[in-house]
């Protein structure tokens, strides 16, 4: 699987791009027929997704059926001889792929009901004053305290600019983001968070919240959302000071405002009672956007934002993530597609082993410039927009 980990490592002390590929591992281990892989690649960057294909064909050669739910439509058509699209729990229409016929463009329409003129939203983009800014941020890892997981990163965002971060898996990126998040990932941590030139608390997680900060997690079902209880109570969960009166909930001021963020995000449920865990992924992922905007953030931390869910869905993401700019609002992406980083953000970090190897402007931004930056070997010198 092109897993350099040591196999003694326990699982939950990997990201979640390496857990995908133990768990697509395991399955590949027993005597398989019929293998069905669901979003497979959803945590892999490019080089591992094309691995992982290569695997799938290996399989194919060995007459072993494969069965691919993927929203990442490029590696659809690059593997799949016949591709069936599904709309609201209805099978739509499948086609072949040797008759030609599925172009992205053509599935999207199946897949959204509705021609797809842009991937990405326009924007009116208004930069104003530096809203985040890290200085020689260094992080250890949380069972060796000797190795250096991120080394002396430097970065800014400014109210309402997109700032991207690309990486090659293991680069650091989640690690980052984690850290910096109320020092949820790492040991010895030492570096300055400032939030509108004031130098931030963000010792514990409750302390980056007051301090401006969220973190929309890459994991959301295992870190992001309770998925047993409510769209309710965990659009609140962050917020829970702002409903609280005397030590109690005000559950009347609480549903309010869920159901406010239930229509505004378009959250597709028929109440804020359903149970989270009944949603589909897009759905899921707005209840946690939903979450860290009611706990009115200065700086979003968004990690794979939009990781397992649909164009449709994807498209709606982009148009918050804008929204929340226009706001003012200072928003940080970490994205393992490059063409989304390139789609959305005004500006782009890359890291490599750890260090931030280089920043681009969109208008210098290519993969091809992206990707020499995010392979570095050596730590770039320090850069500050």
């Amino acid at each position: 699987m092109g897993l350099g980990d040591s196999p003694d490592v326990p699982v939950n002390e990997i990201g979640v791009g390496k857990q995908q590929l133990v768990e697509i591992a395991k399955a590949l281990s027993k005597d398989v027929k019929l293998l069905i892989l669901d979003e497979p690649t959803a945590a892999l960057n490019d080089d591992d997704s094309e691995h992982l294909l290569d695997l799938i064909r290996h399989l194919k050669g060995q007459g072993i059926t494969s069965i691919i739910i993927s929203h990442k439509l490029n590696e659809i058509r690059a593997i799949a001889d016949e591709v069936t699209i599904i709309r609201d729990g209805r099978t739509i229409e499948t086609l072949d792929v040797a008759t030609g016929g599925t172009s992205e463009d053509r599935i999207i329409r199946g897949m959204v009901g509705r021609e797809l003129e842009n991937r990405y939203p326009d924007r009116d983009v208004e930069i104003g004053e530096e809203v985040l800014r890290i200085e020689d941020w260094t992080v250890h890892h949380p069972a060796d305290a000797n190795r250096v997981v991120i080394h002396e990163a430097n970065l800014n965002v400014r109210a309402g600019e997109v700032v991207g971060i690309a990486g090659l898996m293991g680069a650091g990126r989640t690690e980052l983001a984690m850290s910096v998040f109320g020092k949820s990932f790492g040991s010895r941590i030492t570096g300055n968070v400032y939030i509108r030139g004031q130098k931030a608390d963000t010792t514990t997680v409750p302390a980056a919240i007051r301090s401006g900060l969220a973190y929309v997690t890459e994991d959301r079902k295992g870190a992001g959302l309770n998925l047993i209880d409510t769209i309710k109570r965990n659009i609140s969960l962050a917020g829970m000071r702002k409903l609280a009166k005397g030590g109690w909930v005000d559950g009347d001021e609480e549903y309010l405002v869920a159901n406010r963020y239930r229509t505004s995000m378009n959250i597709k449920a028929p109440s804020v009672d359903v149970v989270v865990g009944k949603l589909s992924g897009g759905n899921q992922q707005k209840v946690v956007l939903s979450q860290w905007l009611f706990s009115d953030p200065e700086v979003l931390i968004l990690d794979e934002p939009t990781r397992g869910i649909d164009v449709g869905a994807k498209y709606e993401i982009y148009t918050i993530i804008n929204s929340l700019a226009a706001q003012g609002k200072g928003v940080l992406v970490i994205s393992s597609e490059l063409p989304e980083l390139l789609g959305i953000c005004d500006r782009i970090y890359t890291l490599s082993e750890g260090h931030i190897t280089g920043q681009l402007p969109i208008e210098e931004a290519t993969p091809e410039a992206l990707m020499v930056l995010m392979t570095k070997e050596k730590e770039a010198d320090h850069v500050s927009a």
